[in-house]
């Protein structure tokens, strides 16, 4: 248990059970239980970027969700992932801003010296462990296309 975010995520689920937080508390035992399932079928204990990147997943996957029961007209079922992706986004750095996210960008396109579409996924590549957390890698890939279009 060498990693923070491990340790933070299993202190608030202390927290959560005495507050009697239910809503907060289901969120972050599935959280727990991601990390916990993805260290035993690896058989490694992960760090903190690796948990990140399973938030990360989680959270897409509720985005994904919510959009599909707004879509079907479920309001209380996507104001429930909604949620649940707040208590998630506690647990990721800080994010970047859009001209953060473009100034990275600006400087990593200047480092590799390339240009064109055919070196989006070297540029990807190169991105998206150094922005991983920080910013949705949609947003990021969109930017990517943008400069390398333009």
């Amino acid at each position: 248990m060498t990693a923070a975010l491990k340790n933070r995520l299993l202190e608030d689920v202390k927290q959560a059970m005495r507050a009697g937080d239910k809503a907060r508390l289901g969120t972050l035992r599935m959280t727990t239980a991601a990390v916990k399932q993805r260290e035993v079928d690896e058989r490694i204990e992960l760090d903190d970027s690796d948990i990140i990147a399973i938030i990360e997943k989680m959270i897409k996957q509720r985005r994904d969700a919510e959009q599909q029961f707004r879509a079907a007209g479920r309001n209380e079922l996507a104001d429930q992932e909604a949620s649940e992706i707040v208590i998630l986004q506690d647990y990721l750095p800080a994010q970047l801003s859009e001209a953060e996210i473009e100034a990275e960008i600006g400087k990593l396109l200047a480092e590799l010296d390339v240009s064109g579409m055919q070196a989006m996924g070297q540029v990807m590549g190169e991105l998206k462990p150094r922005l991983q957390g920080r910013a949705d890698m949609g947003k990021v890939s969109a930017l990517v296309r943008q400069q390398l279009q333009g």
